[in-house]
């Protein structure tokens, strides 16, 4: 958390996160009283990967708590890809369902891209489909990737109009950085997607008035790189040793995002905080498309959530 001298706001992402589950949940009970369809999400895992059960039990239990079915289907690490395609065919069948989620990492034996290529870009909750990709490209409605929906969202709480400001975005992955660009270009940002091949990155993020970062490089971000009174959004989670000698000697980790925190906190206008911060965001996110894709699929108009 920050130092007590801090200057920046903290950016508290899973106060934020809450309310977003309420107000989802909110809105699914007005779809069901209006339409009468009850939002569904079907999450599916391959594997015992212990993260990523307890990603997938968070997720359900969140979803449970917005009041929307919420089916879960659990695999062995031996399910083969025809398998996997078969009973994502048949959640794209059902009409219960309106969200489909696949965990990811899938085993090595398992084309990740041919697994979510498969889900119909209607259900595709988590935004990777190339056809909600060209939806967003293009300014069509689409659904929208969590994550930089959700950093969206706090900005927009903070800041309210972000036209005209200037956002640097490090990392240009097709799951953060990419749509990140894409979305603050719909609300009139100049933005700018820097990379590791960027040249004097911190003199170009010394420009911005907003900084998303999305690298995956533990606490890569100092502080003497951002702009007094920018915003920081750090989308990283990384781990790495404890500071306390004796535990990380013991294998003892902390988690940390991509921004310095501590030396952030002290030039940044408003910092997100991790964790907390767009952690919590991801999983709130995945609820609003599910009760988008829901509405879009008996011709209703999905309710802002943000």
């Amino acid at each position: 958390m920050a130092t007590e001298n801090a200057a920046a706001a903290i950016i508290d992402g899973k106060a934020f996160a809450q309310t977003l589950v309420t107000r989802v949940g909110g809105a699914v009970e007005r779809l069901i009283a209006s339409h009468g369809v009850k939002a569904g999400l079907a999450v599916v895992i391959v594997g015992e990967d212990p993260a990523s059960q307890l990603y997938v039990r968070n997720k359900g239990e969140t979803t449970l708590k917005a009041g929307m079915r919420s089916d879960t289907h659990r695999l062995p690490d031996t399910t083969t890809q025809e398998e996997l395609l078969a009973l994502i065919a048949q959640l794209n069948a059902d009409e219960g369902i309106h969200g489909i989620l696949v965990q990811l990492p899938l085993p090595k034996h398992i084309d990740a891209n041919a697994v979510l290529d498969a889900i119909s870009p209607d259900k595709d909750v988590d935004g990777f489909h190339v056809v909600n990709a060209g939806r967003l490209a293009v300014g069509q409605p689409g659904l929208v990737p969590c994550t930089p929906l959700g950093c969206l969202m706090l900005l927009k709480d903070q800041l309210g109009d972000l036209s005209g400001l200037h956002a640097v975005i490090v990392g240009r992955s097709n799951i953060v950085g990419k749509p990140m660009a894409q979305l603050l270009l719909g609300e009139s940002c100049t933005v700018t997607i820097a990379h590791s091949r960027t040249r004097d990155l911190p003199a170009l993020c010394r420009t911005a008035d907003i900084v998303v970062a999305a690298v995956g490089r533990p606490e890569m971000i100092k502080g003497d790189w951002i702009k007094p009174g920018a915003t920081v959004i750090d989308v990283g989670i990384n781990r790495v040793p404890s500071k306390d000698p004796v535990k990380a000697a013991e294998g003892k980790t902390r988690v940390v995002g991509d921004v310095d925190f501590n030396e952030a906190a002290q030039v940044a206008g408003r910092i997100t905080p991790v964790p907390g911060g767009v952690g919590p965001m991801t999983i709130a996110c995945l609820l609003a498309n599910t009760y988008t894709a829901a509405c879009r699929s008996v011709g209703a108009t999905p309710e802002n959530l943000g």
